[in-house]
């Protein structure tokens, strides 16, 4: 017979074959939670400070409309999720957390939605291990795309309209330009400090962006045709890159009192215009808080 010692030493090692300590950080996941608490509140502000102007206006009659305000507005999450889709395979469920990240770009901070991405994604070590490299060579791509798009559209633009502006307005775009140009330069020429990514990655994801932009554009301006259809979609078109550069260029304060009075020199109709641009307003406002209830309550309830 085998005595008890003998028996206890035959057993296999039980202490090696612990499970490995699966713990995650608490952080993505707070951190995760207030950048949330922050887009429940800025929408919030928004919707009960001024947001309610545009509700009483008259919306338009064509659901063109809507299909083409639509794509633009889920422009920026689809292409996101094309280029994580690519980098991560990350799972369809991953969407609402771009449209969150989306969200809190506009009603929070900029960037602060990529800062939320990043949580969110860093919370999913299952999914992947090390996301602040492509989180950070994707955010950085998506703005130096986003000024050499605007300055190319800015050239493309600005000759037909040169005499429409003062002599002070030229100079704040050239110097805008400038700067533009400048960040985007210098991000380029220290690429290999500062991403993380293969060459031929960062060239595909740059492409992408250039891409979401233009076509983010293009339904824009297609979608505020439908909306005044006695204006000519030459000019809705050329307004869509006159709404690119006032919103991308750094240096101009009251971007969106800018781009009113830049459609309304262009195509005048102000107060027509003004109605329509306030109903955009209203419209994508509503639009987050419902994607925000769609995409954000399961996400608490599942406690991501």
């Amino acid at each position: 017979m085998v005595s008890d010692a003998e028996a206890a030493d035959a057993r296999p090692d039980l202490a090696g074959l612990e499970p490995l300590d699966r713990s995650r950080p608490r952080w993505p996941r707070i951190l995760g939670a207030i950048l949330s608490g922050l887009m429940i509140l800025g929408l919030s502000w928004e919707l009960f400070d001024h947001g309610w102007a545009g509700v009483e206006l008259a919306a338009p009659d064509s659901p063109w409309f809507y299909l083409f305000f639509a794509l633009a507005y889920f422009a920026p999450p689809l292409f996101d999720f094309i280029i994580f889709r690519r980098l991560w395979r990350l799972p369809f469920d991953g969407f609402g957390a771009l449209v969150r990240k989306r969200i809190a770009n506009d009603v929070v901070i900029g960037y602060s939605g990529d800062v939320f991405f990043y949580a969110w994604a860093r919370a999913r070590l299952k999914m992947v291990t090390a996301p602040f490299g492509a989180v950070k060579d994707v955010t950085i791509l998506s703005g130096i795309a986003g000024n050499i798009v605007t300055v190319g559209m800015l050239g493309v633009a600005l000759p037909f309209a040169f005499e429409l502006f003062p002599p002070a307005q030229l100079r704040m775009l050239a110097w805008s330009s400038a700067v533009a140009v400048g960040i985007s330069g210098v991000l380029l020429l220290f690429s290999r400090r500062v991403f993380s990514l293969p060459g031929a990655m960062l060239r595909w994801i740059f492409g992408v962006h250039c891409a979401r932009l233009v076509l983010g554009s293009l339904a824009f301006g297609i979608a505020s045709y439908f909306a005044m259809p006695n204006v000519s979609i030459t000019w809705w078109l050329f307004l869509a890159a006159g709404r690119l550069v006032v919103a991308r260029l750094p240096l101009l304060p009251n971007k969106d009192l800018l781009f009113a009075n830049f459609a309304i020199m262009f195509i005048g109709h102000g107060e027509a215009l003004s109605d329509l641009v306030a109903f955009i307003a209203t419209l994508t406002l509503f639009t987050h808080v419902v994607l925000m209830a769609a995409f954000g309550l399961p996400a608490l309830a599942r406690k991501e």
